[in-house]
């Protein structure tokens, strides 16, 4: 290679190096200033944390200060959106542990399995028979709703390969209902007690929120208000649901796959399903950490990592999101989630009930 073609190939590369760096450096002080607005007590009282901020700051930003940048740090916000959201996922397992499964017993992995279950396929039939909305804002939402809010709705994104627009849709309608839980979970939680409709302790009511409530962050904050053995057993009972976020991938990987073999030729159909590599990461992640082989300050300094990474993939999704496009949405996703909320509430209290009663 002479003198010409390294000069050209360096011209090409250095801007385009350059492009990334500055893109992911934007979507770092943005991260910045989430995770700071993040840790003040008044974002923290009504349950918004560094994740749900990013994407809120992401979608200010991007529809505001962006767009004059847009060009330079384009591909810096599409790495971070696509490279940090997988590594962040993989790294959420060191928040989880096998132990936590046994700390609720078999009540607990029970009832959010069949919350989960029940709800996401209330979403599927909501969202393509009652409201007739596209397949990936129907999924995105159900799994939003019935796993973990907003990192469920990014986890699920790779799988169906939803637009910014559709993602940044989903978890709208987590951030709204999610933060409304916070406050009725503790008032349903009183209203309990001075009427006695149902038997209930601290533990089976956290049990009950840890179940039901969309994000973890907004769990802590419903627990919190109660007290503590509320806010320890809803905080455990959701990092379980968070460790079904795996599986569920994979199976609905297994399903959209085979349902577009049926669309395609004899070959296609012959094909090796995707498996959402992350997320098999994601469980044996957890599985080493459950084994407790890294110092607790170790284990800290790498959820603070994997808070930055999923909070940057957040920051990129809402800088690529456009207003108008969750505007054009219109009001259907909203009614599909409200009656998601619905049924979270009262239907996830009829299963928490019945298996209490039972195991």
């Amino acid at each position: 290679m002479n003198k010409s073609d390294v000069s050209a190939l360096t011209q090409h590369r250095l801007p385009s190096m350059l492009k990334l760096v500055s893109g992911v450096i934007l979507a770092g002080i943005l991260t910045a200033i989430a995770i700071y607005l993040g840790d003040q007590p008044w974002f923290m009282d009504i349950g918004l944390g560094a994740l749900t901020l990013a994407i809120l700051l992401g979608i200010v930003v991007g529809n505001t200060l962006y767009p004059a940048v847009s060009k330079s740090c384009d591909a810096g916000i599409k790495f971070a959106k696509h490279y940090f959201l997988r590594a962040g996922i993989i790294l959420y397992g060191f928040r989880l542990t096998f132990q936590q499964i046994t700390d609720v017993g078999a009540t607990g992995v029970i009832i959010d399995a069949l919350t989960l279950t029940s709800t996401f396929l209330l979403a599927y039939w909501l969202g393509k028979k009652v409201f007739g909305l596209d397949e990936e804002t129907t999924l995105l939402i159900g799994a939003g709703s019935s796993i973990c809010g907003a990192a469920a709705v990014m986890a699920t994104e790779p799988v169906v390969k939803a637009s910014a627009s559709k993602v940044a849709v989903a978890v709208s309608t987590v951030v709204i209902f999610g933060t409304l839980c916070i406050f009725i979970y503790p008032w349903l939680y009183q209203l309990n007690i001075h009427f006695g409709w149902f038997p209930t302790s601290e533990e089976t009511f956290g049990i009950y929120i840890g179940s039901t409530v969309h994000e973890v962050a907004q769990v802590v904050a419903a627990g919190h208000t109660i007290g503590t053995d509320a806010e320890n057993a809803s905080v455990i009972t959701k990092m379980i649901r968070v460790m079904m976020l795996a599986p569920f991938l994979i199976i609905l990987s297994a399903f959209l796959s085979r349902k577009a073999s049926q669309h395609q030729t004899e070959k296609a159909q012959k094909s090796k399903i995707t498996i959402p590599w992350f997320a098999v990461f994601f469980i044996i992640v957890a599985g080493f950490n459950s084994l407790h082989l890294l110092p607790q300050a170790v284990v800290q300094q790498i959820i603070a990592l994997d808070t930055i990474l999923l909070a940057m993939a957040m920051v990129a999704l809402g800088l690529t999101t456009h207003v108008s496009a969750i505007r054009q949405a219109g009001i259907k996703p909203l009614l599909m989630a409200l009656i998601l909320f619905i049924w979270l509430i009262f239907g996830g209290l009829l299963i928490n009930i019945m298996i209490q009663n039972i195991i």
